[in-house]
């Protein structure tokens, strides 16, 4: 028989959580990493894993992990988690919502008196959202933080990842201590909203991630020259705008060409320089943000973009470079992971459907170390990272009972009643 899952004590852990870190004045959570605000939800969260049963701690990286002991404790453990951390006036459920599902469904399950043959660790990841890089917990449990990451990390006001973790009583080099051995892991599942409207539009609860999106970042500079916006003759500019503006004419034909289906390139940010209303821009700094689930379409859409720009300087009389501030490789999620979910699912009942993300997870990070897979629950009208991100409780409900079912089967054990 099913084990049941709370769907009210789920709704009291999210409103709880969503408590902290709220500002009244727009509705919006600030919960940034290694804020007070975020300390507090972790110490909040320990609090409630141990009420729950379980052996609560803090690592060096700061990630919040809670274990539930299996009957062989030799075995490598299975992971459920996501994060609490998130943007600047976010809302209730991502990240969030995967953590408190993985509380609810762990509880669901030790309430029927089930005891796992291998244990169960709930884990809630430092820094996902990315006030100093993004995906630091993650990186920090899989081994790939350095002591240069520790040195180097800022946030966008120039606060040191560093400062900020000895503010809130912690010695960043033991983030360094987080790395997990791959032997003692044997899977990680991630529940998350979708972020988009790809679910809700089909009327669908839930999606099974089947590949998570690589992404690259470019910091790209145009260089022409600033002289006045009066007197200097339209042939005769060299204007750096208007060669950031033929650039974002040629992003659509580039993924059209090269791109596929899961291919997506944004400017998202740009700034013009000296930034004056009466002078032709000499400089032009912009964003562009590439993801694919695919590397080598990744690698390929680089190469075009890197000849569109030299094209785009040699005819405006410009001079470009450009610096590759981040990159993350795409992964796909586990097979027996994906059907193991897929097939749950089905039994269960849940309108769903595979499918890739395009928002990159600590999953991701988490692949180097053990197989993976994630869970989406529908987001309605695709609505995120702002006050306006919503699920619906059914879906919620939804995604939690397919979690529970998941672990279940991962974990072994029976059903004896825990005395």
């Amino acid at each position: 028989m099913e084990a049941i899952v709370n769907l009210e004590r789920l709704q009291g852990h999210l409103r709880e959580l969503s408590a902290i870190g709220r500002d009244e004045s727009d509705g919006g959570l600030y919960r940034m990493a290694f804020t007070e605000a975020e300390m507090e939800g972790k110490r909040w969260l320990l609090e409630r894993m141990r009420e729950a049963g379980l052996e609560a701690r803090l690592d060096g990286a700061g990630n919040v992990i809670g274990r539930w002991q299996g009957a062989d404790p030799t075995l490598p453990v299975v992971l459920v988690g996501s994060h609490i951390d998130t943007v600047p006036c976010a809302g209730t459920l991502d990240g969030a919502l995967g953590v408190l599902s993985g509380l609810e469904a762990m509880r669901a399950l030790r309430d029927e008196g089930f005891i796992p043959e291998r244990g169960i660790e709930l884990i809630a990841f430092s820094d996902e959202e990315g006030r100093f890089g993004g995906l630091f917990g993650s990186q920090a449990f899989a081994g790939m933080v350095t002591p240069e990451t520790l040195d180097t990390a800022a946030d966008l006001d120039g606060v040191k990842l560093a400062d900020a973790m000895k503010a809130c009583g912690m010695d960043p080099w033991e983030a360094l201590e987080a790395r997990r051995d791959p032997a003692t892991v044997a899977a990680y599942l991630e529940l998350h909203i979708e972020q988009g409207p790809v679910l809700d539009a089909a009327g669908e609860s839930l999606g099974v991630v089947d590949a998570i999106t690589g992404l690259f970042k470019w910091a790209v500079t145009m260089k022409g020259e600033a002289n006045h916006a009066g007197t200097t003759p339209m042939q005769m500019r060299r204007d750096a705008f208007m060669g950031v503006a033929d650039f974002a004419h040629e992003v659509p034909r580039i993924i059209d060409e090269v791109g596929g289906e899961h291919s997506r390139a944004t400017v998202g940010k740009i700034g013009l320089y000296p930034g004056s209303p009466n002078t032709v821009p000499g400089a032009a700094i912009f964003s562009l943000d590439v993801r694919d689930t695919d590397e080598a379409v990744m690698d390929e859409l680089a190469l075009a973009f890197r000849r569109a720009l030299s094209a785009i300087a040699r005819r405006r009389g410009l001079m470009f470079e450009f610096q590759e501030e981040s990159r993350v490789a795409p992964v796909r999620c586990d097979d027996r992971l994906t059907r193991l979910l897929a097939e749950g699912a089905e039994s269960l009942g849940f309108a769903h459907r595979r499918m890739p993300s395009g928002a990159a997870h600590d999953a991701q990070i988490v692949a180097s170390v053990a197989p993976v897979a994630m869970v989406f629950v529908a987001s309605r009208s695709g609505r995120s990272h702002s006050p306006a991100e919503w699920s619906s409780w059914d879906d919620i409900h939804a995604g939690a009972r397919l979690l529970r079912h998941a672990l279940e089967k991962l974990c072994g054990g029976g059903t004896r009643r825990v005395l």
